[in-house]
Parts: structure tokens; sequence; C-alpha cells
């Protein structure tokens, strides 16, 4: 009865304005992609300016997030996150207003930082407020949040656009951010890691050598190594992350608890989440564009087309929760891996005339080994952090995924765009021979039916070898998973007490 009484009485609010948070960050990315076009001839942005408007937020946010988890630590996870927050609303309003392509970049930039301070608090709060009877729940709904946010970014940003404008998609962020910083003010209480010096060469090799390898991952596929900016960058990124990993093990306090990976839930959570990004980056990439490109759906329709994913995703989020206090968490987490290698299994023999139903029911399997997989993971993983390192642990976490996300987009658009090349005849166009986009503009261009079935053949042709090889990187994950992290089964009176909890509510 202890237990119970010392519990947060307002631990659930707590949660809705964490998961809040974390859904704004992901939706802003998703309505971008759809606002992209509209955006881009309002203020005359060129390619090199699209591509640097899409790539500032992912650069700033990736390069930031560890030292963002250590201050969050050192100075209190919700100050950083609320000053995050804060931070990410008025750069959205910046946005907004922007009239130019560098004004646009300089907003995405500072919602970067504004984000990188936001995600690794909201998780290392959650670990801090809910004890482990209740901890996988929380993390369920954290993680259906996540979903949500990337099932309903297109979509939301299909009917803003269609009805308003694109600025529609960044002034949604701001009463958002607001009702959360109120929320975290009135709601949360303080937390924070034992006061340590600050690690200031730590946080800046780890911010030169993140920033780099996400630099080096998004412009690999456009040149490989024959291009000596990705080489230069690519060994910008290697020194300084050595560099990183060689100070923290020598410093009194470092700023990374790089000593968790000693952990085998860590480690073993952790590398198997990489992989399992690595897939999930890509999928979307590959996805929305067999929707709209193959099939002919528009950005709206194609962002309603997720929601099967979306509903097996919380449902099965909810049926993990249950099951978890009895199963373990390794358990859990192989069986969702397993699932979700089926789903991309068949969504690996989609082709170019196979209709929504396949898509809905391969959707349908791959939410569900989400749903299951990735709370079951990372409450592995995070179980292994200790409170005070509560911070540094999640943005240690965020910081892989990132970065598994990241090479995964680019590992499955490089076999993406090698496989449609390779599908396509070699009397086609030579403008037509490099992605379905360019052969659908140059079909329309001349006039050529035939070649639009063509692209659109090559184009499933390719995109199967691309869920192949994400389902191989998610085996793998559940193969490390089911070797490396350990099964921890609560004892008896642990999950009596959890059940009755269950049942009292």
């Amino acid at each position: 009865m202890d237990a119970i009484d010392t519990r947060n009485p307002k631990r659930w609010w707590i949660l809705v304005v964490l998961c809040l948070s974390t859904l704004v960050l992901v939706i802003d990315n998703f309505v971008l992609a759809v606002a992209v076009p509209a955006l881009a001839a309002d203020l005359g942005a060129g390619a090199q300016d699209i591509q640097w408007i899409l790539d500032s937020y992912i650069l700033v946010f990736a390069g930031l997030l560890l030292t963002a988890g250590g201050l969050a630590d050192r100075f209190g996870r919700r100050r950083v996150m609320i000053i995050g927050l804060a931070l990410f609303g008025l750069a959205s309003l910046g946005a907004t207003l922007a009239s130019s392509p560098l004004e646009m970049i300089v907003a995405r930039s500072v919602m970067g930082i504004g984000g990188a301070l936001v995600l690794p608090s909201t998780l290392s709060i959650l670990i801090t407020v809910f004890d482990d009877a209740e901890r996988r729940k929380a993390m369920s709904a954290w993680s259906a949040a996540s979903v949500l946010g990337l099932v309903g970014g297109p979509v939301l940003g299909g009917v803003l656009i269609a009805h308003f404008w694109w600025g529609a998609a960044f002034l949604i962020n701001i009463p958002v951010a607001i009702v959360a910083i109120i929320a975290a003010l009135v709601l949360m209480p303080e937390s924070k890691g034992p006061q340590a010096k600050p690690d200031i060469p730590g946080a800046l090799l780890s911010m030169v050598g993140m920033t780099a390898l996400v630099w080096t991952i998004i412009e690999f596929p456009k040149g490989g190594f024959d291009h000596a900016g990705t080489v230069l960058t690519l060994a910008i990124a290697v020194v300084g992350l050595v560099s990183f990993v060689a100070w923290e093990r020598r410093v009194a306090e470092p700023m990374v608890p790089l000593n968790l990976f000693r952990d085998r839930d860590f480690a073993g959570g952790s590398l198997s989440l990489t992989l399992v990004q690595v897939a999930n980056g890509g999928i979307l990439l590959v996805l929305t564009q067999y929707l709209q490109f193959v099939l002919g759906y528009s950005p709206t329709a194609a962002g309603l087309a997720l929601i099967p994913m979306l509903l097996a995703s919380i449902v099965c989020n909810g049926l993990g929760a249950a099951l978890s206090a009895k199963t373990g968490n390794r358990a859990l987490a192989v069986t969702g891996m397993l699932i979700t290698t089926a789903g991309l299994g068949l969504l690996s023999t989609l082709q170019a005339d196979s209709g929504f139903g396949p898509v809905a029911i391969a959707l349908i399997v791959l939410g569900a080994g989400a749903g299951l997989a990735q709370p079951a993971a990372i409450a592995a993983l995070m179980g292994a952090v200790p409170a005070e390192q509560a911070g540094a642990g999640s943005a240690l976490n965020d910081t892989i995924q990132q970065a598994g996300a990241a090479l995964g987009i680019a590992i499955l658009g490089s076999v993406l765009s090698s496989g449609f090349t390779a599908a396509m005849p070699d009397d086609a166009p030579a403008a037509a021979r490099y992605s379905i986009g360019d052969a659908l503009t140059v079909a329309a261009a001349t006039g050529d039916s035939a070649l639009i079935d063509t692209a659109r053949a090559a184009f499933a042709s390719a995109m199967s070898g691309s869920f192949l090889a994400g389902g191989a990187g998610v085996l793998a994950a559940a193969v490390l998973a089911f070797f490396v992290m350990r099964e921890h089964r609560p004892a008896p009176a642990a999950v009596e007490r959890a059940d009755d909890l269950a049942l009292a509510r």
C-alpha cells in the first residue's frame, strides 16, 4: 500500500503532456513532407533550398540530442523540456511568417534545437514518474503518440493545405506548445541528476560527430564515396565520434554514461531498435511513393491509407502492456520484431496492380509487430538506466535510433533507386531511368502511356527489394534481442499487485 501512496497522483496527466509534446514533434516533420510543393512555389525555393529546409532540422536535432540529454540531467528535465517547447513554438511562428528560403531554413534549424531539448526530456521524465509496475503501460502510450503523429501528419498536412495555406502546417504547433508548457508548469515535478561539472569538450565532440554522420548519410545516395564532400564529412564523423568516445571514457564526470552499454538489456535493446529503425526509416519513404505514384493516391489519401497500421499498433500497444508483467520485455520485443518481419515480407509481394486490400493487410501486420516490439524494447533498455542518468540515457537511445532512421532512408532509398534503374528497359528514355517521379514527368510531357505502366511495374519490383532488405534488418534485430537481452520476469507478488491495480481501475 505504501508503494501506491508514493506514486505521483498526477502521473497520468503528466503522461498526457509528454505524449502531446512528442506528438507535435513527429507530426511537424510529416506535415512538412506534404507542404513542401506549395511552400517551395510560394517562397521561390529551388531544389537545393528544399533540401536544406528538410535537412536543417534533422542535422541540428541529431547533433544536439546527446548534449540536450546531459543538460536535462544537470539543469532539470522539466525546465529543459519547457525551454525546448518554447523554442519550438517560437520557431514555428518564424516559419509561418517566413518570406524567403533562408528565413525558413533558419526557422527549421531553431525548431531542431527545440526538438532536441524536448524529446530526451519526455522519456526521462516518464521513467522517473512511473515505477516498474506501470512503466510499460506508460511507454506504450508514449509510443502510440509517435505512431499517431507519423500517420496523422500527412493527413493533417493535406487537410490544412487544401483549406488554408502551407503556413498552417507550422501554425498548429504554437497552441500545442503553449498548452504543453502550461500543463508542464502546473502538473510536473522537477527532476534532475546529481550536479556535475559541464562536459564542454564532450558536448562539442558529440555535436560535430553526429552532425557530420547524419550529413554523410543524407548525402551518400547522391554520389557515394566518389563525391569528395561525402568522404570529408565521413572522416569528420569518424574522428569526432571516436574522439568523443575516448574522451567520455577518460573524463571523471562524462556527459554520456557509455558504461550503460555494459548492461545487456541496454545494449541489446539499443542495437535492436537501431536495426528496426533502419527498416522503419525507409518504409514510409517507399510506401508513400507507391501509394501516390503507382496507385494514384493524393497525399491526403496516402496518409489515410496508413490508418490500419495506426489502429493495429495502438491495439497491440495495449495488449503488450497487459501481457508484459507475465511474459517479460524480451519475449514481447522478439515476437513483435518477428511479426514486423512478416509484415515487410507481405509488403514485398505488392505489385503495380495490387490495390489497397493487400496493402491494408500488410500494414495491419506491420502495425501489430511495431505495437508489441518497440515499447517492450524501450522499456527494457530504459529500465537499465539509473534514475539520475535518465536524461543522458534517453538521449543516447534517441540518438542511436535517429541515426538508424537516417541510415535506413539512405540504404533503402539507395536500394529502391538502383532497383528501379535496373528494372527499367534499356530503350526507356535516359531521363526516366532514375526515379518514378522523373519517369512519370517524361511520360506526361511526351504522352507515352506505355512508359507509365513500365515505370510503375519497375517501381513495384524495386520496392520489393527495399522491403526485403528492411525485413532482413528487423529479423537480425529479433535474433540480437533474443540472444543479448535478458528475460526479466517480475516476482509473483509484483505480478499480482500489477493485476490488482489493473482490476481496481
